[in-house]
């Protein structure tokens, strides 16, 4: 029996994860008799797929509410579609509802980061020792501030699961955005917030990105080895935010002219703030950086004058 076998017989038919591909996150269905709930949406330009994806799954039952772990575009993106086409409730973490009720893009990182979402109203909020039935379990709201201050993971403590949005994947977290931009102390949130999650007893996750896990332990050193690559060098994390922003832009732009690839940069709020913070470089070094470093990773393609998104 292989990983993604051991995984699934350890999860409830009462749970179902929808894995996506970028630019979306996971989307998690719970399924309590004829309702059904979701943890998270995907990106908006996926909306659609979303919706249809659901559909198929819900197989004649009910989506009654939308959770979200927390507010990045790739989380939030289908909101407003499924609340369309199913008139269900959207539920966000508490520390985020100011934010997403006056929907400010720049707090919500989208136009520094060249990012869409279709706006919503939520419904709801929750906050840290809430508990929610999904699937027939009892979980219990987890702050994990690091990748967003304000995000929440789900946690049953009877079947051993985590929903960790990304809190924690296979291979890492997300972005530590707080200390890129000096707002916080980023770094040991994300520290605090490992640890935290090493004081679980967990048999499976379920995360924003990647097939589900069991191998915790593993999961944990590779994230510790990575934090402590970003602790001893605050521009390795510059760097490494910047490539992944620059890629997750690509992956949606699909191609653009190497010859506008500097300005383009210039255009990005996120990546001229954080060179200016960490790195130094004019707008012709990043360009050239970038390329270098992204084609290397197979993320970038450079073609008679044009890079596409690998």
């Amino acid at each position: 029996m292989g990983a993604a076998e051991r995984i699934a017989a350890v999860l409830p038919d009462s749970l179902q994860l929808l894995e996506r591909g970028w630019l979306s996150s996971n989307n998690i269905l719970a399924f309590d008799g004829e309702a059904a709930s979701l943890i998270d949406s995907g990106y908006v330009t996926h909306a659609a797929q979303t919706v249809a994806l659901v559909e198929r799954a819900l197989a004649g039952r009910t989506l009654t509410r939308v959770i979200n772990t927390h507010s990045h575009s790739d989380h939030i993106g289908g909101n407003a579609a499924l609340n369309a086409a199913f008139g269900c409730q959207l539920v966000v973490p508490e520390g985020l509802a100011a934010t997403i009720a006056e929907w400010d893009e720049d707090a919500l990182l989208l136009s520094p980061l060249g990012q869409s979402a279709a706006r919503f109203q939520h419904h709801a909020t929750y906050g840290v020792g809430d508990r929610f039935v999904l699937g027939g379990l009892e979980w219990q709201a987890l702050a994990v501030p690091g990748h967003d201050m304000d995000a929440l993971a789900l946690y049953n403590p009877d079947e051993r699961l985590l929903i960790s949005g990304d809190a924690l994947w296979e291979d890492g977290f997300g972005v530590i955005f707080a200390e890129v931009l000096g707002t916080a102390d980023g770094l040991a949130a994300t520290r605090a917030t490992l640890d935290m999650l090493g004081r679980l007893s967990i048999d499976a996750v379920l995360p924003g990105h990647g097939p589900a896990f069991g191998a915790v332990d593993a999961a944990l050193e590779r994230a510790y080895r990575k934090l402590a690559g970003f602790e001893a060098s605050l521009d390795r994390l510059a760097r490494h935010a910047i490539k992944v922003i620059v890629a997750f832009v690509m992956l949606e732009k699909r191609r653009i002219k190497r010859a506008d690839l500097a300005e383009f940069l210039a255009s990005l709020s996120f990546v001229t703030s954080v060179n200016a913070r960490y790195l130094g470089l004019d707008d012709e070094a990043l360009a050239d950086w970038l390329v270098r470093d992204l084609t290397r990773a197979g993320a970038l393609r450079e073609d008679e004058g044009w890079l596409t998104a690998g």
